[in-house]
C-alpha cells in the first residue's frame, strides 16, 4: 500500500477553503468514492493559512492515477498542487474512536468549522 499527500497553498487562488468545501459537497466526496483501489481519501484544509489539500491511502502504485480520472480541483485552484509527496506505507494502527465510520465525517458534511492556527 501506499500513502500520497498533496496539499496547496490557496494565497494565488481566487478559490478559497469555503469555496472548496461546496466541491467537496457537490462532487468531489461521491466522485471519489468510486475510486477503485483507493482505499481512503480525507481530505484537510487551514483557513487561516490558506491551505488545502488531502490525504490518500492507496492499495497499488497503479491505483495512484485515479484522480486524475475524477479530480476537478486543479481547474478551479488554477494550478497544480505546491507540495505531493508518495511514500510507502509501514503499518496502520486503527484505535478506538467514538465514530464507528469515517464516511460523512468533516467541516465541509458536517458544518463543524474548527480552525487551527
Amino acid at each position: 500500500m501506499f500513502v500520497s499527500i498533496v496539499a496547496w497553498d490557496l494565497s494565488r487562488s481566487a478559490e478559497t477553503v469555503e469555496s472548496l468545501r461546496d466541491y467537496l459537497r457537490d462532487y468531489a466526496v461521491d466522485a471519489y468514492a468510486t475510486l477503485e483501489g483507493m482505499r481512503l481519501k480525507a481530505w484537510f484544509s487551514n483557513p487561516a493559512r490558506q491551505t488545502w489539500g488531502a490525504v490518500y491511502l492507496w492499495d497499488s502504485a497503479e491505483a495512484m492515477d485515479g484522480p486524475a480520472r475524477v479530480s476537478r480541483v486543479i481547474e478551479l485552484i488554477g494550478y497544480p498542487p505546491t507540495s505531493v509527496s508518495v511514500f510507502q506505507l509501514e503499518a496502520i494502527a486503527e484505535g478506538i474512536s467514538v465514530y464507528e465510520s469515517l464516511a460523512g465525517l468533516g467541516a465541509a458534511l458536517e458544518g463543524d468549522q474548527l480552525t487551527a492556527g
